[in-house]
């Protein structure tokens, strides 16, 4: 089971005054001359929309996909004229594979993506099939398939590799929320069956994917080591164990307001499928219980809003997180070697169509994932994030990320 995809739509947390820690801004620049990445400028938000997306072409001649970024899974896969049930593009917008596009059984993509005890295959010459099952119950089944997809580097030349991607033909949706409206997932996972890593092995980029999303809507994207800032970032280490499939660290310190909580050796996952930020059950009720009680005596009271369980209104309707971060208080993730992450008000509240403001931390647990916690694109927001896998690590700094990259 995928982690991400589309738990778009849950419950939510919050944070008061400037951040504990003083926020250096980084603005990543091309350290290297020589070096190729690809530079994707992303469109989306947080609230209302839900995601974050960029547009690849793919095919000869070229067509376009809006594909929602998704690091929490391996497979990219667009909706598939093959004809396709479930899918919420219109026809000319899906893609038609050609005959010749098909991957095989005894493609190594197709080993990649299925583990030998779950690969389908028979004969070695038939399709590659693929299912895949995100966690708010979704799914996408279809078949592999390659094709061209025309990149520009940043060192100015073109490249036009064949990738393998899943060609989705049968889409169900079980979730409380609508499908996005792309045409597909961009799947920027670990697995050798990921974008990144297939751009890797093909040596045309280093194997570093990198997000940058504004608070505002927008943001950017790149695939390859050229914008990894040579100062400024924060880094902490890949876990290599049972979460090694997915952007994992830890173990982690909860603070709230620069105080130990008492929660301690959190593992989390970094995944931009997921809207809000998911805590275990009992993580997630203690960072409620600690903003309500922080809560008393302020000018906010419940509220019910359709947009997250955990809603509050004030003595008149809120325009922005920037009304209220006041009230609220920062939540910080303490790594090892006093690495941390720190999350303002802006990092886990949203304001509503209503002007109520809302908790975008949820419970993991009664989404259906037990006791995973997953840092999700609220918790994102105006911060370069770098998925570093040739140095298996992670990292964060502040940043614009309305700028382009010098």
């Amino acid at each position: 089971m995928v982690l991400s995809a589309h738990l778009h739509g849950c419950y939510a947390a919050t944070g008061q005054g400037q951040p504990l820690w003083k926020r250096s801004t980084v603005h990543p620049a091309v350290v290297n001359g020589f070096g190729s990445s690809v530079f994707l400028p992303v469109s989306g938000n947080v609230y209302p929309l839900g995601y974050y997306s960029v547009e690849l072409k793919i095919g000869n001649p070229p067509k376009p996909f809006q594909l929602d970024i998704d690091t929490g899974s391996d497979l990219t896969w667009v909706q598939c004229d093959a004809p396709c049930s479930g899918c919420t593009q219109p026809r000319d917008r899906l893609y038609k594979p050609a005959r010749n596009n098909f991957l095989p059984c005894k493609d190594p993509m197709c080993a990649a993506l299925n583990s030998p005890k779950s690969n389908p295959c028979k004969n070695p010459n038939e399709k590659c099939g693929f299912q895949v099952e995100y966690a708010d119950h979704g799914s996408v089944l279809g078949v592999m398939v390659s094709d061209n997809f025309p990149l520009g580097l940043v060192n100015g030349s073109l490249s036009n590799p064949l990738l393998a991607f899943g060609c989705g033909y049968r889409l169900q949706n079980h979730g409380p929320q609508p499908l996005p409206n792309t045409a597909g997932v961009l799947g920027l996972g670990k697995s050798k069956a990921s974008i990144s890593s297939q751009l890797s092995g093909m040596g045309i980029t280093k194997n570093v994917v990198g997000h940058c999303f504004s608070g505002q809507g927008g943001g950017f994207l790149f695939l390859g080591a050229d914008f990894v800032p040579k100062s400024g970032m924060t880094w902490t280490p890949m876990l290599k164990n049972s979460f090694n499939k997915h952007y994992s660290s830890g173990p982690a310190e909860l603070l709230f307001g620069a105080k130990p909580t008492g929660v301690k050796g959190l593992d989390v996952i970094f995944d931009t499928g997921a809207t809000y930020t998911y805590l275990s059950s009992k993580v997630y009720q203690t960072v409620l219980n600690l903003i309500r009680k922080d809560l008393t005596g302020k000018q906010l009271r419940d509220v019910k809003d359709n947009a997250l369980p955990i809603c509050w209104k004030g003595a008149k309707p809120f325009k922005s997180v920037r009304d209220v971060r006041n009230y609220f208080n920062t939540l910080v993730l303490s790594f090892p070697g006093a690495n941390k992450l720190v999350l303002p008000p802006e990092a886990y509240l949203i304001v509503t169509e209503r002007g109520n403001v809302c908790l975008g931390i949820l419970s993991g647990t009664e989404a259906g994932l037990g006791i995973t916690n997953v840092i999700g694109d609220i918790s994102l927001q105006d911060k370069l994030v770098i998925y570093d896998n040739e140095n298996q690590r992670i990292g964060w700094a502040s940043a614009d990320c309305t700028r382009k990259p010098r």
